[in-house]
C-alpha cells in the first residue's frame, strides 16, 4: 500500500465501528471479524484472506491509542480544507472533499527520496515516521554510541572497615579501551570515518507497504562509522581483554549486600563509546563485639549481679575508642543503655552517627569459694528478711 493510499484508507470502516469507538469495541470487533475471516475458516477463499488481512491492518493501528492519534491526525489534515487552502507538494490544495490531484507529489511532504533516505525537517514524514517505525528517518537522527555493558563483581570487608569506610584495591580482568588507538578502533594516526550509506546514524530505513522499518546499516553493522586502517591489537574494535587494578573507596555506614557503583569502570565501549559502570557488591563478616541495626551498634555488656544492683560504670569498646558507661543502681537485667552519637557514620547530607546501644546481661558464676559461698547465702536470709520476692504477682502467684 502507497503512503497515499493509506491516508485515503478508513480504517474505522474496515472493523465496522465508528471514530469515536473505544478500545474495548474495537477490540471486540477485530477479534469477531478475525474469527470469521480467519483463513483456516475460508480455506481457499482468496476474498476471505484480503479482507482479514486488512482488517488485521486496521486493528494493528486503531489498537494502538498512539499509532491511532497519529492516524487521526494525519486524516484530519488532508481532510476538510486542512491547511488553509495553501498547495501543498506539485500543486496539491486540499479541498472540502478530501482528495488528491494528479499532480500531488507526496514525496514532497514526506520529505523522503527513496526508501533509505532521510526524512525532511518538520514534514509530515516526522508524523507518519513516528506512526510507522516510532523513530522518524534513519539517515537524519545521530549515531547512538554502543556504550560498554556493566561489570559486577564483589569484595568482602571487616565489620568495622565498612562501618568506618575504607579503601581497597579490586583487581579484575574485563575488556578496557585499547591503549593503542584510545578506543577508537583506528591505526594511530588515521581516524573512522561517517559511513555514507547511514550517514552515521548506524541503521537505515525500507518501506514495506503502509509500514516503515529501521534496521541496522550493514555497511558499518549499525556503528554509524567506517574503519578504512583499523589498529592491529584490537582488530579495530577499541576494546582489550587487559588486568587492572582499581581503587575503590567504600563510604563508611555501607551494610551487607549494598552496592557500590563507580560510573564508567565497566566494560569498554565499542570504538571509543562511553564505558558501562562498575557495581561492587559489598559482604560484611560478622564482628564478635558488635552488631547492628541501622545506623545504631549494639552489644551485650557482662555484668556482675551486684553491678546492676549496686550501680557502676563499666568502660565499653566504641569504633573509635573506648568510653565509660553509667549502669544506675537497680538496672535490671537486659536493660538497653543508650550512648548517642557513638554508632556507624550515617550517609547522607544529615550527617551524625548512629547511638551505641548496650544491652546489659549478668554474668553467673558457675563456681564459688566457701566464703563467697557462705557470703551469698547471707545475703539471701537478709533478702528473704527484707521482704523481697522476686516471683510476686507472677503466674498468679
Amino acid at each position: 500500500m502507497s503512503q497515499r493510499e493509506w491516508i485515503e484508507k478508513d480504517f474505522y470502516k474496515e472493523l465496522g465501528v465508528s471514530s469515536g469507538a473505544s478500545q474495548d469495541e474495537i477490540k471486540k470487533a477485530y477479534r469477531k471479524l478475525a474469527r470469521d475471516l480467519h483463513p483456516d475458516s475460508n480455506p481457499g477463499d482468496t476474498k476471505a484472506e484480503e479482507r482479514f488481512k486488512s482488517v488485521s491492518e486496521a486493528n494493528a493501528v486503531l489498537s494502538d491509542p498512539a499509532k491511532r492519534k497519529e492516524y487521526d491526525e494525519t486524516r484530519r489534515m488532508f481532510a476538510g480544507g486542512g491547511g488553509g487552502g495553501r498547495a501543498y507538494g506539485g500543486g496539491f490544495t486540499p479541498g472540502a472533499g478530501g482528495g488528491f490531484s494528479q499532480d500531488f507529489n507526496i514525496g514532497d511532504i514526506f520529505g523522503q527520496a527513496g526508501g533509505t533516505g532521510a526524512a525532511g525537517d518538520g514534514g509530515l514524514g516526522d508524523l507518519l515516521g513516528g506512526l510507522f517505525n516510532r523513530g522518524g528517518g534513519g539517515g537524519r537522527a545521530a549515531a547512538r554510541p554502543r556504550r560498554g555493558s556493566d561489570v559486577e563483581t564483589e569484595t568482602t570487608l571487616g565489620f568495622r572497615e565498612a562501618a568506618q569506610g575504607v579503601t581497597v584495591p579490586l583487581r579484575m580482568t574485563s575488556p578496557s579501551p585499547c591503549t593503542t588507538c584510545h578506543g577508537s578502533g583506528a591505526k594511530p594516526g588515521t581516524s573512522p570515518r561517517v559511513c555514507p550509506h547511514c550517514n552515521g546514524a548506524g541503521v537505515v530505513s525500507r518501506n514495506q507497504g503502509a509500514f516503515g522499518f529501521s534496521e541496522p546499516c550493514d555497511d558499518c553493522r549499525g556503528t554509524g562509522s567506517i574503519i578504512d586502517d583499523p589498529c592491529t591489537d584490537c582488530s579495530g574494535t577499541g576494546i582489550q581483554n587487559r588486568t587492572r587494578t582499581i581503587t575503590v573507596r567504600i563510604p563508611p555506614g555501607v551494610s551487607d549486600g549494598q552496592k557500590i557503583r563507580l560510573a564508567g569502570q565497566g566494560e569498554a565501549g565499542l570504538r571509543g563509546a562511553p564505558s558501562g559502570d562498575l557495581y561492587v557488591t559489598v559482604h560484611v563478616s560478622q564482628d564478635k563485639v558488635f552488631g547492628r541495626q541501622g545506623d545504631d551498634l549494639t552489644l551485650v555488656l557482662p555484668v556482675s549481679y551486684s553491678e546492676l544492683v549496686l550501680g557502676t560504670t563499666v568502660s565499653v569498646p566504641t569504633l573509635d575508642g573506648r568510653v565509660g558507661v553509667k549502669v544506675p543502681a537497680g538496672t535490671a537485667d537486659g536493660r538497653i543503655l543508650r550512648v548517642r552519637g557513638r554508632g556507624v557514620p550515617k550517609r547522607g547530607a544529615a550527617g551524625g552517627a548512629g547511638d551505641l546501644l548496650v544491652t546489659v546481661k549478668v554474668a553467673v558464676p558457675q563456681a564459688l569459694d566457701s566464703d563467697a559461698t557462705d557470703a551469698l547465702k547471707r545475703y539471701q536470709e537478709a533478702e528473704k528478711a527484707s521482704g523481697f520476692e522476686p516471683r510476686a504477682g507472677w503466674a498468679g502467684a
